[in-house]
């Protein structure tokens, strides 16, 4: 909850520094309503594990799911909300967490799926003392406030892997990330949990988590991102 003090603080540099849409630069926010429009949206028919489109001949990335119970994006992972994602994770635009965390709310509230625990995916402490912050967890403080479902950061990453982005295949995304989750603690125990991120590929990371999580005894594990690379 934000103090008197940060609320006005926040309110004099709206009023300095007013927020330009990332797309057409009109100070309506970081997406203006117009913009808003336009983000490209997962369509039916997905997968409802892997949330890709279905195709003819086309393989799920689920096949390589060992944990994840299913996926959530709203977006496909190209454009606005593309280029909002990097400048919120690489950039240091914290100021759009809660417009993107409303985005998540919106998603679960259109798609609801049975959660008693959020949690993000974590980082790696060496690479959260480098970036400042870990963008998941902005993400699921706001949509905990908007859902009213308790959050915990009890998952932890305890192996200080190469980024997915530098990942060559699925394969090598897979090998990154196992056994590089544990979680601390019996939060989970129990619980069906969504694990929050802000963009899928293949969802080896989320696998990860949800590996770990039902090791910690967690009775499902679902992932949901802002978008989801197709």
């Amino acid at each position: 909850m934000l103090t008197h003090l940060e609320k006005l603080h926040r309110m004099a540099l709206d009023l300095l520094f007013p927020a330009r849409c990332l797309n057409c630069g009109r100070e309506k926010g970081y997406i203006c309503p117009d913009c808003m429009e336009t983000l490209e949206r997962l369509k039916p028919p997905v997968c409802p594990v892997c949330n890709l489109p279905i195709k003819n001949n086309r393989q799920c990335d689920c096949r390589y799911f060992k944990s994840l119970d299913g996926l959530i994006s709203p977006f496909v992972y190209q454009g606005t909300i593309r280029q909002a994602l990097i400048q919120f994770k690489y950039h240091n635009l914290r100021a759009i967490a809660p417009l993107l965390g409303s985005l998540l709310w919106e998603c679960l509230s259109s798609r609801p799926v049975p959660s008693d625990i959020l949690t993000p995916v974590p980082l790696h402490q060496k690479r959260l003392r480098w970036r400042g912050y870990n963008q998941s967890r902005l993400l699921v403080d706001h949509l905990s406030k908007l859902s009213g479902i308790p959050s915990t950061q009890s998952l932890l990453k305890i192996q200080n892997t190469p980024s997915q982005v530098d990942a060559k295949n699925t394969h090598a995304r897979r090998t990154n990330v196992e056994s590089a989750f544990m979680v601390a603690g019996a939060d989970f125990f129990g619980k069906r949990v969504l694990v929050v991120d802000d963009v899928a590929t293949t969802g080896a990371t989320l696998d990860g988590c949800a590996l770990a999580l039902k090791k910690a005894g967690a009775i499902t594990v679902r992932g949901l991102t802002l978008a989801r690379e197709i």
